[in-house]
């Protein structure tokens, strides 16, 4: 688990072998377009519950009117609202500052996995949940970029242009390794990383805290296939690492599953304990759940660096978010 092997489901459906994660692979720059059709969508549902930040400052648009005060210029009064009462009133503008915020969806082979419990493969829930992301925050007037591989831009074909540069880089190493790439991040930026998080954790430690030493506050979501969280094989069970060049063979596999769940259980704290130093946030979202969920839940985080994100909460009753692990 730890090395970032994946489960495969009993020999007889060998579904994650190397000819089908390879198979995998080169589809994925097929199913770009639908992706980020999938992201749109899931954006505007989520978007309902969003309104802009609510926080007076410099800005064009208006945002409420409050009582003149005795430090106030006179400049600022609005005459025409005033003229209807007896107070004298300000009128006062909405706060606009852009924020950066990189974005990363772990594309390496372990992501390719998808067992019988789920519709999804890891890689494609991250990639969807990355370009929903940057929807909703382009919208909200943030700037987004591909970490190492895009510009900061608000522009709102940002996520066609993420696209663009993945389908182009999609057979470099930048692009399929399991950790975040090496690049120069704007001071008070923030990260958005979305990966199985199964690397060792020297190597994880290693890139996160170097992100963090650039000033970057962060948000960790981990994916996981819900297969990969219980491991539910029963009987003589064949798995696969990622590269499809080791093999390994259990006869019972259901006696496995103790022992794998406190090692799973282990790892993720150590991750979360990792994020929680760094004054990180890391959730856990499993592929078989609604890619609503961690996305209205890790847009909601961003509200303190963003000027603050106000939610409908009313409208998301039966998409309630991702419950957070291990966050400050």
């Amino acid at each position: 688990m730890a090395g970032g092997t994946t489960q495969a489901p009993r020999s007889t459906t060998k579904t994650s072998s190397l000819f089908t994660l390879e198979r995998d692979a080169h589809g994925l720059a097929d199913r770009l377009p639908d992706l980020l059709i999938d992201a749109k969508r899931i954006a505007a549902t989520v978007a309902h519950g969003i309104h802009g930040r609510r926080r007076s400052g410099p800005g064009e648009t208006f945002w409420q009117f409050r009582q003149f005060q005795s430090n106030d210029s006179a400049q600022l009064i609005d005459w025409r609202r005033s003229a209807s009462s007896d107070h004298l009133y300000v009128r006062e503008r909405e706060w606009e500052a852009a924020l950066t915020i990189w974005l990363w969806a772990d594309l390496s082979p372990s992501m390719g996995f998808k067992s019988h419990l789920a519709q999804v493969t890891k890689r494609d829930r991250a990639l969807v949940l990355m370009l929903a992301a940057a929807e909703l925050l382009v919208r909200g007037g943030e700037r987004v970029a591909l970490m190492a591989l895009t510009q900061p831009t608000a522009s709102r074909k940002a996520t066609t242009k993420m696209l663009e540069s993945i389908a182009t880089n999609l057979d470099k190493p930048i692009v399929r390794k399991s950790r975040p790439p090496s690049t120069t991040l704007n001071r008070y930026s923030s990260v958005l990383l979305f990966s199985d998080f199964l690397a060792p954790i020297p190597a994880i430690r290693e890139r996160v805290e170097v992100l963090a030493a650039a000033g970057a506050t962060g948000h960790m979501v981990q994916i996981l296939d819900p297969a990969e969280e219980t491991l539910p094989y029963e009987g003589h069970t064949e798995f696969y690492s990622t590269s499809g060049r080791e093999r390994w063979v259990a006869d019972r596999a259901e006696s496995l599953r103790d022992e794998y769940k406190a090692r799973l259980a282990a790892h993720r704290g150590e991750v979360a304990v990792l994020a929680g130093r760094l004054g990180w946030s890391f959730m856990v979202h499993h592929t078989n759940r609604p890619a609503s969920e961690p996305l209205l839940n890790l847009i909601s985080r961003l509200h303190g660096a963003a000027g603050g994100y106000r939610w409908h909460t009313a409208d998301h009753t039966a998409d309630a978010p991702a419950e957070p692990v291990g966050t400050p």
